[in-house]
């Protein structure tokens, strides 16, 4: 390969390669020797009888013992009641206190609030945002006039109040102090800095 690469870079006449011919091969056929079997071997081999189980020198066939029923106090003992059913103080349930939720009037649900809210009506009751000290909050804790603090933020709760699903009594326990603790206790789950937002006097 390499001296037809070198003439032919080189410019020399280019040597023709020799042509092979191929002939088909021949196929010959070989049978396999006659036998003096009958066929009763394959016979046996290929019935639909299954193996005898256990094999017939296994462990299980050396060992041809019954098997032994084991009598109820042999046999392991049932697991203990769990602790709810015997009445175990630990498992007992806690009573729990009935949230108490009123009717409120019409136009007072918690879609009605959130309508409110991005109304752009003014919900703060005052100019601008300053830090209350919670001696000027204390002032604030009558129903026309309701203030309170949840997580270190004073809020206006006024507003909210007709709108607050326990009523508005429940929520003027909160009135001219803070509520965070009773806010946690009553529904941790609520986010009261998204639901009052609009409402936040603290800086």
């Amino acid at each position: 390969m390499t001296s037809f690469l070198r003439s032919w870079l080189s410019g020399a006449p280019e040597q023709t390669a020799p042509t092979l011919t191929l002939s088909a091969p021949e196929i010959t056929t070989i049978s396999p020797p006659d036998s003096d079997d009958d066929g009763e071997a394959t016979e046996r081999e290929n019935n639909d009888e299954p193996p005898a189980f256990p094999a017939l020198h296994s462990a299980q066939r050396a060992n041809p013992g019954i098997p032994k029923i084991l009598s109820d106090t042999q046999l392991m003992p049932p697991p203990p009641a769990p602790a709810w059913r015997c009445g175990s103080p630990a498992w007992r349930a806690r009573p729990v206190k009935k949230r108490d939720k009123v009717a409120l009037a019409p136009g007072h649900s918690p879609l009605d609030w959130a309508k409110l809210k991005s109304s752009g009506e003014d919900l703060r009751g005052v100019d601008t945002l300053r830090r209350i000290p919670p001696s000027v909050l204390k002032t604030h804790n009558k129903r026309d006039d309701a203030w309170s603090a949840f997580n270190g933020k004073v809020y206006n709760i006024t507003p909210y109040l007709a709108f607050h699903p326990g009523g508005e009594r429940e929520l003027m326990r909160v009135a001219g102090r803070d509520g965070t603790k009773l806010f946690a206790l009553t529904h941790a789950w609520v986010n009261v800095e998204f639901m009052l937002d609009t409402c936040l006097l603290d800086s």
